[in-house]
């Protein structure tokens, strides 16, 4: 395994009364560190929540004072992004969106090379939000960035593939949305029954897989 890479260590910056911020080159980056801060197991972090290119570290007064946890961070050394391992998530899709011959227009491309330009790429978990399993997805093929629409639907079904921004994604249940409809998977994506309810996290690999209609 190759040494950690020399990047500067970002500045924690404080984030209301319980938290600390730090900002991050890539999405990459943001999961290698977020990796670190977990191994390094700083006393008084109770959570750590990843996004685009910030991470942020929730911490308990009870457990560890701000200015504690700051200083750990700062001997954190970022690690090199190229050495991780993620877990990788096959999706099975039928590409029969409502949006797929817009997006194909809208690229300049046919519908078959928009599928071929979904599926040949790997996806990886950016982070979560907008709805409880809803995990935004980044690292695509870069002529499938497209605009959200104009107006959102007011349904969108359970497990619709879509697109929006510079984001893929999969619908966790039935919900309003915006984004660009490819197709559609039958995985379960939100399942409160199971010990970890969200199948996608923060850092999975995702790949996408065309079945038949």
């Amino acid at each position: 395994m190759r040494a950690a890479a020399a990047l500067t260590t970002p500045t924690p910056r404080p984030c209301g009364d319980t938290g600390l911020l730090l900002e991050l080159p890539d999405n990459r980056l943001v999961h290698a560190y977020a990796a670190a801060v977990r191994a390094a197991q700083v006393e008084g972090v109770v959570d750590i929540v990843p996004a685009l290119d910030t991470l942020l570290v929730r911490i308990d007064p009870r457990e560890g004072s701000m200015a504690d946890v700051e200083a750990r961070l700062r001997e954190i050394a970022v690690p090199d992004a190229a050495e991780e391992l993620p877990r990788v998530i096959e999706l099975p899709v039928r590409y029969d969106g409502e949006d797929l011959a817009w997006v194909a227009e809208h690229c300049g491309m046919e519908e078959r090379e928009v599928v071929a330009a979904h599926t040949s790429t790997p996806w990886r978990v950016g982070f979560c939000g907008f709805a409880p399993g809803f995990a935004y997805l980044v690292g695509g093929d870069t002529r499938l960035h497209v605009p959200r629409r104009a107006e959102s639907r007011v349904t969108v079904p359970a497990g619709a593939v879509a697109l929006a921004g510079q984001f893929s994604a999969v619908y966790p249940r039935r919900s309003p949305g915006g984004w660009q409809l490819l197709g559609h998977t039958d995985v379960q994506m939100w399942d409160t029954g199971a010990e970890q309810p969200s199948l996608l996290l923060p850092g999975d690999q995702v790949v996408f897989r065309e079945v038949a209609p």
